[in-house]
C-alpha cells in the first residue's frame, strides 16, 4: 500500500557566497524565499510547517507563486533534500517527471542515450533492454535511433527524452509541469500517455501554474505562499 506522510516540514539551507544587498526599501519583489540573516551566516527559509497525507488513489496538486517552493516541496519528497526538521515518511517507489534531458550525450546514438538515461534513473541493464523496444516505438524516431543526438532536432530529441521518461509504471508519480514533446500530434499521444500513468500510479503529485489543469488532475490541492 502506497502512502505518503509529511508533518512540520521545514527546509532551511545556506548561502554560501557573501552578499552585498541594497537597502530593504530598494529591493525588487523577490521570488524563491527570504534570505535572512547577516553577513556569512545568511540563509534561505524555503519550506516551513508543511503537513499533509496521501494514500493510494490521491492526486495532489501543488499551486503557488514562483519561489514558494513546489519544485523544493518535490525534491524533498524524491530524496534530493533532507529535510532541516520535521518528517517525511513514504510508502512505495517514487519516480520522478523532471530534467527528463538528463544525461544525454550529444555524440551517443539515440539508442544508447536510452541505455544512459536509463542507468541514471537507477533501471538493471535488463529492464532496460525489456523497454528499448517500447521506447523507440513510441518515440516515432525509426532509424534516426541509431544516429548520434546531436543530429537530432529540438522536436525529435523532445519526443526522445519523453519516450524514455514516460516508460516506467510508478507508485508514487511526481511531475514538476505536466511534460509533452514534438508536433500536434505526438503531444496528442503524449497527453494520453501522461493521463495513463497518473491513473495507474497509487500517488502523483503535480506543481504546475495551470490552475485548469489543477483543477482537472488533483482531488487534493496544496497551496504554498511566498513567504
Amino acid at each position: 500500500m502506497v502512502s505518503i506522510r509529511v508533518k512540520d516540514l521545514r527546509l532551511i539551507y545556506r548561502v554560501r557566497q557573501k552578499l552585498s544587498l541594497a537597502p530593504r526599501k530598494h529591493r525588487m519583489a523577490k521570488a524563491g524565499g527570504n534570505i535572512h540573516g547577516t553577513g556569512r551566516n545568511r540563509y534561505v527559509t524555503a519550506l516551513d510547517g508543511i503537513s499533509f497525507e496521501l494514500k493510494a488513489g490521491d492526486r495532489l496538486g501543488l499551486v503557488g507563486p514562483n519561489g514558494a517552493g513546489k519544485t523544493t516541496l518535490l525534491k524533498v519528497l524524491y530524496g534530493i533534500y533532507p529535510p532541516t526538521s520535521g518528517s517525511v515518511e513514504i510508502e512505495g517507489r517514487v519516480d520522478a517527471l523532471f530534467n527528463i534531458r538528463l544525461g544525454f550525450r550529444p555524440e551517443a546514438t539515440g539508442r544508447r542515450n536510452i541505455e544512459l538515461r536509463g542507468l541514471i534513473n537507477g533501471w538493471t541493464s535488463d529492464e532496460i533492454q525489456e523497454r528499448m523496444d517500447d521506447i523507440i516505438a513510441f518515440s516515432e524516431l525509426g532509424d534516426f535511433i541509431d544516429l548520434p543526438f546531436k543530429s537530432y532536432s529540438q522536436g525529435m530529441a523532445a519526443r526522445l527524452a519523453f519516450s524514455i521518461a514516460t516508460s516506467f509504471k510508478p507508485e508514487i508519480l511526481l511531475m514538476d509541469e505536466w511534460i509533452g514533446a514534438g508536433d500536434e500530434a505526438f503531444q496528442e499521444k503524449a497527453r494520453g500517455r501522461m493521463m495513463e500513468m497518473t491513473e495507474n500510479a497509487g500517488i502523483s503529485v503535480l506543481a504546475s501554474h495551470n490552475n485548469t489543469l489543477i483543477e482537472k488532475y488533483a482531488n487534493k490541492i496544496l497551496h504554498l505562499d511566498d513567504y
